[in-house]
C-alpha cells in the first residue's frame, strides 16, 4: 500500500483520504479495498460518510491539491485477524485545515459491526493528536446528536468538554482546548 500520509496506534492504521481514493470510492466503490489493502464490509459507507461527503471531501482535496490530504477524511482500518489483514471499519478527519482563530472541527463514524470495542475513542485520540501537532491549531471542536449517548461518551473520554447548542437542532458542540502549549 502506498501510504502518503497515516497516523497509526496499535490497533489502528487511519490514512488520509486522497483525490483518487475518493473518485474511486464514488465510481467504483469495489475497487477501494485494493487501493487501501484492506476488506471492505458490505455496511461500508459508515454513518454521515456518505456521498455528500465524499463530494465535499474530494471537492476540497482537488482545490488544495496535496496539501490539503490530512486535512480532510481519513479511513480506519483496523487489524483484527491473526494474520494481520486489516478491514475497513470506519472513517473520521477534519472539517478542513484550521480557520484564522486556529480551529478545526472533527468528525468520526464506526461500522455498526466494530462498534462498542473502543475504535472511535482511539480514533478520535490519534485525530487530536495529530491536529495539535500543528502549532496553528488551538481548539478542536465536534457536533453530535443529544440522543447518541455513545458518541457524546467518545467525545468526553477523549477531553471534549459540552460548549453549548450545536449547530443543527438537537445537536450538542464539544470542544477541546490546547493546553499548556501542547
Amino acid at each position: 500500500m502506498n501510504i502518503l500520509k497515516s497516523i497509526a496506534s496499535t490497533r489502528l492504521l487511519l490514512v488520509a483520504s486522497t483525490a483518487t481514493h475518493i473518485r474511486t470510492e464514488l465510481e467504483a466503490p469495489d475497487q477501494l479495498c485494493t487501493l487501501l489493502d484492506a476488506k471492505i464490509s458490505s455496511s461500508w459507507p459508515s454513518g454521515e460518510y456518505d456521498r455528500d461527503a465524499m463530494e465535499f471531501f474530494l471537492a476540497r482535496l482537488e482545490e488544495g491539491g496535496e496539501s490539503a490530504e490530512g486535512w480532510y477524511g481519513w479511513y480506519a482500518l483496523g487489524s483484527e485477524t491473526p494474520e494481520g489483514s486489516r478491514t475497513l471499519i470506519g472513517a473520521a478527519g477534519y472539517h478542513g485545515p484550521p480557520d484564522s482563530t486556529g480551529t478545526v472541527e472533527i468528525g468520526y463514524s464506526v461500522l455498526p459491526e466494530w462498534q462498542n470495542r473502543g475504535y472511535a475513542s482511539e480514533m478520535v485520540r490519534l485525530l487530536v493528536t495529530h491536529a495539535l501537532s500543528f502549532e496553528e491549531v488551538s481548539l478542536l471542536v465536534a457536533h453530535t446528536r443529544i440522543e447518541n449517548p455513545a458518541s457524546i461518551g467518545v467525545l468526553s473520554r477523549c477531553g471534549f468538554l459540552p460548549a453549548g447548542a450545536g449547530l443543527e437542532p438537537d445537536s450538542m458542540r464539544f470542544e477541546h482546548h490546547r493546553v499548556g502549549g501542547t
